[in-house]
């Protein structure tokens, strides 16, 4: 598959200084091919701007054209890999290999969705105003006691 020609195009190139990243649309020409893969394409990439480490290269959202042969996508190059790591999404991350996802169990999963579920809608107002009026109105607590005294 890699021997079939590949062209790849940037346009709409910016450097993002704040970001420290260089950011980018990739139009990709793969005639014959149904599509090129992202490895591939990091490795392209990485040629074209002279990037030292591949890991600091992350490409997405790529879309074949109709009728096949070319796709268009979005690529940041970031100067460094700890850069990547403060400023990328965690799932982009994970897709790259620069982290690990945590599996949760299907328990820990439902046991806080339970949780979550039982404080909501009066009972969440009610500890709400409760624990206001505690700290707003320590003198609340005379008043009960005075309305504790009379008997109807």
């Amino acid at each position: 598959m890699a021997d079939k020609a590949l062209t790849v195009r940037t346009r709409k190139f910016m450097t993002n200084r704040l970001l420290s990243r260089k950011q980018f649309v990739i139009d990709v020409l793969h005639p014959g091919r149904a599509n090129v893969s992202k490895a591939e394409l990091k490795e392209k990439l990485g040629r074209m701007y002279e990037v030292k480490d591949p890991n600091s290269i992350f490409v997405f959202k790529f879309r074949t054209h109709f009728g096949g042969g070319k796709s268009t996508g979005f690529g940041l190059i970031y100067d460094s890999v700890e850069n990547a790591k403060k400023y990328e999404p965690k799932y982009r991350l994970i897709r790259n290999g620069l982290d690990t996802k945590i599996e949760k169990s299907r328990k820990q999963l439902k046991e806080r969705k339970n949780r979550s579920k039982k404080i909501r809608g009066v009972k969440k107002v009610r500890e709400a105003l409760k624990s206001l009026v505690d700290d707003a109105m320590p003198f609340t607590k005379a008043g009960d006691a005075a309305k504790g005294g009379k008997k109807k």
